[in-house]
């Protein structure tokens, strides 16, 4: 975090940023996207979503920074634009499988939760 306060100019452009990663769908295009670029068609047949629905939500990472585009004959093709983006997803990726594994201790195999309870 910021050794000073945020401004509230930049507190609206890091809740745009959350916003715009905020959605499943967009998660697993990053996540594709992450080992290379591709088209919404490419995208479309490995994510199962419509191609509006892929359009839509790339318009938003893109128009977020988030993704870029570039034409290539009559495709389009997204890439990561800012993969900063990575290191937010493997932190909360890393916090919860560290919350997972806690879980898992907690209320995983052997005695019931009333057994541990009562010892």
């Amino acid at each position: 975090m910021a050794s000073r306060p945020l401004t509230d100019p930049v507190v609206e452009l890091v809740a745009a940023r959350f916003r715009a990663m905020g959605e499943p769908l967009r998660i697993k295009l990053l996540d594709h996207l992450r080992q290379g670029e591709a088209s919404v068609g490419e995208l479309t047949a490995v994510l199962g979503a419509n191609q509006q629905n892929i359009s839509r939500h790339l318009a938003v990472l893109h128009g977020a920074g988030i993704v870029g585009r570039r034409k290539l004959g009559t495709k389009t093709l997204y890439s990561i634009a800012d993969p900063t983006v990575f290191a937010l997803c493997d932190t909360v990726c890393g916090a919860l499988e560290q919350s997972a594994a806690e879980l898992a201790r907690v209320f995983g195999t052997g005695p019931g939760l009333a057994e541990r309870a009562a010892s």
